[in-house]
């Protein structure tokens, strides 16, 4: 077995230091034209996931690039996640080149632009997209509203840790989910249940590996692996169930057919089922109860 070698961490560490999947994104902005920008990202990624009052991505990239740029002016950015097209992902590399224009880089962009769903003055998005993020820059955090779009040959210290800019020639976006959009067969796999035949093509890159090529691969059908859930006590589960409200009780068959509920998310889970158990005017679940509150729940998720 070959032994793991100490490799030296350089500029660009993901891409030339280390072998790192990531996803392929095109990133639409709007220009002081107002034409739509097209750059092509990897480094993007969730950022705030869960227990906020919204949820977001992060973005990083260069500052004086057309997306930065665009961002620090006017706050709003289109996420589109291209499905696995050759000459899709070719196009995502020559819309990656940097130095071009927008007008130069869209004069010839082979992508189907349509209007945002939101609003007008925000970027258009992208048809072919298997999915989108519509999103807006929270430069609240670190008052990073103080950070200008027009510095293009590198930004002066100081420097924000993780939201605006980071470096002479960086930036980071934290980027609040506004909605997200997906191609109706994946809204419905979503909704429905996912399975190998209704899984987005979803490509995969590695980044700039060579002063020659991008590399990515083509997608094929992924393979699903069952969660060996540990079922816990029901003992337990009726210890935790009689803490969440005076008002509302489970019973002990309720009780039981929630044991496959990991310890962590329980008490979300019950904390839950109780809200709708109020609103359903339940001060007792039962097993036949608990289906109505589970369908109950199934429905918030489509919506």
């Amino acid at each position: 077995m070959d032994k793991l070698k100490e490799l030296r961490i350089v500029d660009n560490f993901y891409q030339t230091s280390a072998f790192f999947p990531m996803p392929t994104i095109l990133v639409g902005t709007v220009s002081e034209n107002g034409q739509t920008n097209l750059g092509a990202y990897s480094l993007c990624f969730p950022y705030y996931i869960a227990g906020k009052d919204y949820y977001a991505m992060i973005l990083e990239c260069r500052n004086s690039s057309n997306t930065a740029q665009n961002l620090l002016r006017n706050k709003k950015c289109s996420l589109n996640f291209i499905t696995d097209d050759r000459k899709y992902f070719k196009e995502a590399v020559r819309l990656g080149f940097p130095g071009d224009t927008t007008e130069e880089k869209m004069k010839s962009c082979i992508f189907t632009l349509s209007d945002s769903t939101i609003s007008g003055d925000r970027p258009k998005i992208v048809e072919e997209s298997y999915q989108v993020f519509e999103c807006s820059w929270d430069d609240t955090l670190e008052d990073a509203f103080n950070d200008k779009a027009g510095n293009l040959e590198g930004y002066d210290p100081p420097y924000r840790n993780f939201n605006g800019i980071t470096s002479k020639f960086g930036a980071h976006f934290i980027l609040k989910i506004d909605k997200i959009l997906m191609k109706e067969k994946y809204h419905n796999s979503i909704i429905n249940g996912v399975n190998k035949n209704n899984f987005p093509s979803v490509p995969v890159d590695y980044g700039y590996r060579d002063s020659t090529n991008f590399w990515y691969t083509k997608f094929k059908r992924p393979i699903s692996e069952k969660i060996q859930a540990k079922e816990g006590d029901v003992k337990s589960v009726i210890y935790a169930a009689s803490r969440i409200d005076p008002d509302v009780k489970f019973t002990d068959g309720a009780c039981a057919k929630l044991t496959k509920i990991p310890r962590i998310f329980l008490k979300a889970a019950l904390t839950q089922m109780v809200k709708i158990a109020k609103e359903e005017n339940i001060t007792l679940i039962d097993e036949a109860a608990l289906d109505i509150i589970n369908d109950k729940r199934r429905q918030e998720k489509k919506k």
